[in-house]
């Protein structure tokens, strides 16, 4: 007989579909970013862009064309209705500058024809701020195949995809941006190759809300998550493992010193962007703070974690690997969930705080504080850290987590009001 565990894969697998995979006739094919392309000589070019004569360009992709690497390319306020490109390595080092301080004042809008805001293909280095892009049928920004990025004083609005997105690269920063009511999640960083040395992303103050998935990471690694906001999601931060991507699990990413608070939005019953009913999106439980889906030595931790009405932090093997090649991608090992603060002193519970199945080895989890209700109720899978060893598995605790995920899951929520927080507003249903 199948285990409930196999029998859920089975089901899961079938209805997931990375965006990724299902938008490839749009997308180019990864390949290896290799090593970074050597910085320009000299201080580049700078060109502008706007409505009037006055400037060098008015189109933002004819500036594009005409800068090499290291120039840059300033934007000035308005709409611009372009899907930009920046593609291969004679484009590397480029700065698109729209307004850092008032993104909102660059407008980038797409269509039902256009894929992405500003698509970065190939090309090392690209800086891009000062943008809000909306409307867009993939995603906001989206760079792939590349060593280096910076994304910065962003927004990034009711997009098919995602928000803002690093796709098969190397290292990069997205910091100061913001992304909400996109159809699967604000931020991503995913498929990361595996490396001896590895070059780190680094991801400080973006805020995240509104989103199926405040933060998705397929298959990522040396990622650092500090000082952001996740609230108002179907679930805050999911770092996963799964076959649709190359190269997993998730690995030695640290989330530390977050805000992950209020992750109950059930976009299920409705929302301002095209509900998916496949992708990690639509199976994660709404009312998670964090769901690690497998994954090694991960660090979460110096968190706040309140007001998630299904559990604060879940820990569960990935169910979702079915590829004979990627057996050794299914267990967490050397996780760590400590020092973080639950329920807001009291005063915004979670529904449970942690839950895990005792999957793998070297998992741990603590001390933290706040910590009251708890899959298993005992608590007999939570050593706390440090912790060496194979982990307790518990059937019975798997069996209670499964019924947590899903659309049809929201029921088991332990639902109670929120701690009034100035200037934010529970989102759970969304009204027009």
């Amino acid at each position: 007989m199948r285990t409930r565990t196999a029998v859920l894969a089975a089901v899961a697998t079938g209805m997931l579909a990375s965006p990724a995979a299902a938008l490839a006739v749009t997308y180019p094919e990864p390949s290896s970013p290799g090593t970074i392309a050597p910085a320009p000589k000299g201080k580049g070019k700078t060109y502008t862009v706007c409505k009037k004569k006055s400037c060098d360009f008015r189109t933002i992709q004819k500036a594009i064309n005409k800068a090499k690497k290291g120039d840059r390319v300033k934007v000035k306020p308005g709409t611009y209705k372009e899907a930009v490109k920046i593609s291969g390595a004679k484009k590397s080092y480029i700065k698109l500058i729209g307004s850092p301080k008032a993104p909102d004042r660059v407008v980038l809008e797409g269509s039902d024809k256009k894929t992405n805001g500003v698509f970065v293909n190939g090309a090392d280095k690209v800086t891009v701020r000062g943008f809000h892009a909306q409307n867009y049928t993939s995603n906001g920004f989206f760079w792939v195949n590349v060593v280096g990025f910076l994304a910065q004083d962003l927004v990034a609005e009711r997009t098919g995809v995602y928000g803002i997105y690093a796709f098969n690269s190397l290292g990069g920063t997205m910091r100061d941006s913001e992304a909400y009511y996109n159809n699967d999640a604000g931020f991503y960083i995913g498929q990361t190759p595996v490396q001896v040395k590895p070059k780190r992303s680094i991801v400080t103050n973006i805020t995240s809300w509104g989103n199926p998935l405040g933060w998705s990471g397929t298959n990522m690694r040396y990622v650092t998550i500090t000082k952001s906001q996740f609230f108002n999601n179907a679930a805050g931060i999911v770092p996963n493992a799964l076959d649709s991507e190359k190269y997993p699990p998730a690995e030695d990413n640290i989330i530390r010193d977050n805000d992950i608070f209020w992750n109950n939005f059930n976009f299920h019953k409705g929302a301002p962007f095209k509900i998916r009913e496949d992708g990690t999106a639509a199976l994660v439980p709404v009312g998670t703070g964090v769901l690690l889906l497998g994954g090694r030595r991960n660090l979460i931790e110096d968190n706040r974690i309140y007001g998630n009405w299904m559990v604060g932090v879940a820990a569960v093997h990935s169910i979702l690997i079915a590829k004979p090649e990627n057996k050794d991608a299914v267990d967490l090992i050397g996780n760590k969930v400590q020092n973080n603060e639950f329920g807001l002193n009291g005063t915004d519970l979670n529904g449970r705080d942690l839950a895990y199945n005792g999957n793998g080895s070297d998992n741990c989890f603590g001390p933290n504080t706040g910590v009251s209700v708890t899959i298993p109720a005992n608590g007999s899978t939570l050593p706390a850290c440090p912790f060496t060893g194979a982990n307790t598995p518990d059937e019975s605790a798997l069996g209670e987590m499964l019924t947590l995920a899903g659309k049809d899951a929201v029921g088991r929520q332990i639902v109670h009001e929120h701690a009034a927080k100035e200037g934010y507003e529970p989102l759970v249903e969304y009204t027009p």
